[in-house]
C-alpha cells in the first residue's frame, strides 16, 4: 500500500511539473507573438548575426599570417636540396617567398568583401521579394558552414573557398538584417535607435575579434576559435527559426514589390548617402592590414600592442552611435550635420596618424576615426531607409544592398590595394590622401539638408492605420487609405499634392516610371 501511495504521489508530483511547464510554455508563446516583444527579439537576433560576421571577418587577422607561415614552412621542409645555396639567393629566395606570402594573405583577405560586393545586388533583389526571414536564414547557415570549414580547412585553397563563402552568408545576413530593423522600427527616433544598438554589435566584434581569436589561437589551436563562433551561429538560427519561423509565413503573396536596386542607385540622395559610407570606412580599411607592420617599423611595438591597436577604439564607438542617436531624436533634420561632422573628425584623426611616435599617441587619432565613423553611419543608415519610404515603396532590401556594397567596396580595396600605396607612396601619404578625402567629401551631403522636407508626421502611419504597425506587411493597407486622403499622393509623400497632381519630388521621374503603374501586386 506503501508503495502504490508513493507511486501516486511521484505521478501528481509529475503532472503538477508537466502542468507548470505546460503554462510557462504557453507564456513564453504568447510573449513571442506580442509585437512589441518580437520587436526585442528580432533585433537581438539579428544583432548577433551581425556581431558574428564581423568577429568572422576580423578574427583572422591574427591567426592566418602565422598558420599560412607555418604551412609554407612545413611544405619547405619536405624539399630535400642537395646543393646549399650560396647567401645572396637565399636572401633573394627568402624575399620572393614573403611577398608571395603576403599577397596571398591580400587576396585572402579580401576574398569575403569581393564576393559579397559582386551578390549584394542579386541578394537585394531576392529579399525584396521573399521578405527578410528566409535571407536572414540563408546568410547564418552559409556563415555556419564557412566557419566550419575554416576550422578544419588545412591549406590555402580551403581556406579561401571558406573566406569566400562567408561574403555569400555576409551579403545575405547583413543586407536581410538591416532591412528587417529598418521594416519593425517604423518611427525615425526607434529606428535609429535600434540600428545604432546594431553598429555597436559591429564595432563589438570587428574590435573584440583579434584579440579574441589571437588568444584562442596561441593557447587551444586554430579550430577552437572557429568552433566557438560556429556555435553561436548555429544558435541564432535555432532563434530564428523558433520566433520568427520564416517557412511557416505566407503573407508573402500580397507582399509590395519593391523599387529595383538599379533606380534606387541613381537617385541623387541614396547614391550620396552611399558615397559617404564608402569614403568614412575607406582610413578603417586601410589601416587595418597597414598599420601593424608599420607600427613594429617605427614605434618597435611589441605583438601585444599591435593586437590591441584597436580595441581602445571601441569605446569611442560606442560613445558616437550613442551620443548621434541621442541628437538625432531631438534634431532630426541635423542628420546630415552630424554625417558631415564625422566625415571631418575622421579626415582630421587619418591626418594624425603618421606623427604618432608611441602606442599611447596612437590611440587618440585611431579613436577620432572610430569615433567619426560611429557618427556617418549611425546618421545615415536610418536615412536611407527614411529615403524610400518617402521617395518609393517601403520595402528595405535593395536600399541596404547598396550600404553594404558601401562597405564592401571600402573593404575590398583595403587589403590589396593599402599595401601597394604605401611601397610606392609611403604611409603618411596614404594617410593624408585618406584625410583629405574624408574631409573634401563632407560637404557633399549639404545636399541631404532638405531631406526632411519629405518627413511624414510622426503620426501619420498611426492615423492611417487601425491596428499596431506590422512592417513591410501593412504597406498596401496604408497605400489604399492615403489614396483616399485629399490632398496628398499615393507614394507616401508628405508634401501636399497642387490640383493639377503636381509632386515636387517626383517631378524628376521620368514619364515612363510613372506611367508603370503601382509597384505592389
Amino acid at each position: 500500500m506503501d508503495g502504490e501511495g508513493g507511486s501516486s504521489g511521484l505521478a501528481k508530483s509529475a503532472a503538477v511539473k508537466l502542468s507548470e511547464m505546460g503554462k510557462r510554455t504557453k507564456q513564453l508563446g504568447s510573449t513571442m507573438r506580442d509585437p512589441h516583444q518580437q520587436k526585442r527579439i528580432i533585433l537581438v537576433i539579428v544583432c548577433v548575426a551581425l556581431l558574428l560576421d564581423n568577429m568572422l571577418y576580423m578574427v583572422i587577422v591574427p591567426i592566418i599570417p602565422d598558420y599560412l607561415a607555418e604551412l609554407e614552412t612545413e611544405q619547405s621542409e619536405h624539399v630535400h636540396v642537395v646543393l646549399q645555396p650560396n647567401t645572396s639567393s637565399a636572401n633573394s629566395t627568402s624575399q620572393d617567398k614573403s611577398n608571395n606570402l603576403d599577397i596571398q594573405i591580400g587576396v585572402l583577405f579580401a576574398s569575403k568583401a569581393i564576393l559579397q560586393l559582386l551578390v549584394n545586388p542579386l541578394s537585394g533583389t531576392f529579399i525584396d521579394r521573399v521578405g527578410y526571414d528566409i535571407p536572414l536564414l540563408i546568410g547564418l547557415t552559409v556563415m555556419f558552414v564557412s566557419t566550419c570549414i575554416f576550422a578544419f580547412g588545412e591549406n590555402y585553397a580551403t581556406l579561401f573557398v571558406a573566406r569566400s563563402l562567408q561574403g555569400l552568408g555576409s551579403a545575405f545576413a547583413d543586407t536581410s538584417g538591416f532591412a528587417m530593423i529598418a521594416d519593425k522600427y517604423t518611427e525615425e527616433a526607434e529606428r535609429s535607435r535600434a540600428l545604432g544598438i546594431s553598429l555597436a554589435f559591429i564595432s563589438f566584434g570587428s574590435l573584440v575579434a583579434p584579440p579574441f581569436g589571437g588568444i584562442l589561437y596561441e593557447f587551444a589551436g586554430k579550430r577552437v576559435p572557429f568552433i566557438v563562433l560556429a556555435s553561436v551561429c548555429l544558435a541564432d538560427g535555432f532563434l530564428l527559426l523558433t520566433v520568427i519561423k520564416p517557412f511557416s509565413n505566407r503573407t508573402r503573396d500580397n507582399m509590395p514589390v519593391g523599387t529595383p536596386i538599379y533606380r534606387l542607385m541613381i537617385d541623387p540622395y541614396i547614391a550620396v548617402v552611399a558615397g559617404a559610407l564608402t569614403v568614412a570606412n575607406i582610413p578603417l580599411a586601410f589601416l587595418e592590414p597597414t598599420i601593424a607592420n608599420w607600427m613594429e617599423t617605427t614605434m618597435h611595438s611589441s605583438q601585444w600592442e599591435m593586437g590591441l591597436t584597436w580595441l581602445p577604439a571601441f569605446f569611442p564607438h560606442i560613445l558616437g552611435v550613442f551620443i548621434t542617436v541621442k541628437l538625432a531624436a531631438k534634431n532630426p533634420h541635423l542628420q546630415w550635420f552630424y554625417g558631415a561632422l564625422g566625415m571631418v573628425i575622421i579626415g582630421a584623426s587619418s591626418c594624425t596618424v603618421p606623427a604618432c611616435k608611441t602606442f599611447g599617441q596612437l590611440i587618440a587619432p585611431l579613436c577620432g576615426i572610430c569615433f567619426g565613423i560611429a557618427l556617418v553611419d549611425t546618421a545615415l543608415l536610418p536615412t536611407l531607409a527614411f529615403l524610400v519610404d518617402v521617395r518609393y515603396v517601403s520595402v528595405y532590401g535593395s536600399v541596404y544592398a547598396i550600404a553594404d556594397i558601401s562597405y564592401s567596396i571600402a573593404y575590398a580595396m583595403g587589403p590589396i590595394v593599402a599595401g601597394q600605396i604605401v611601397h610606392n607612396l609611403g604611409f603618411v601619404q596614404l594617410n593624408l590622401g585618406m584625410g583629405l578625402v574624408n574631409v573634401l567629401y563632407a560637404p557633399a551631403l549639404l545636399l541631404l539638408r532638405n531631406v526632411c522636407q519629405m518627413k511624414p508626421s510622426y503620426s501619420e502611419r498611426d492615423n492611417l492605420l487601425d491596428e499596431a504597425p506590422q512592417g513591410l506587411y501593412d504597406t498596401i493597407k496604408m497605400e489604399e487609405v492615403r489614396a483616399k486622403k485629399k490632398g496628398y499622393n499615393s507614394a507616401g509623400n508628405c508634401l501636399p499634392v497642387d490640383e493639377n497632381g503636381f509632386d515636387p519630388f517626383r517631378a524628376q521621374r521620368s514619364v515612363s516610371e510613372e506611367s508603370s503603374g503601382p509597384e505592389y501586386t
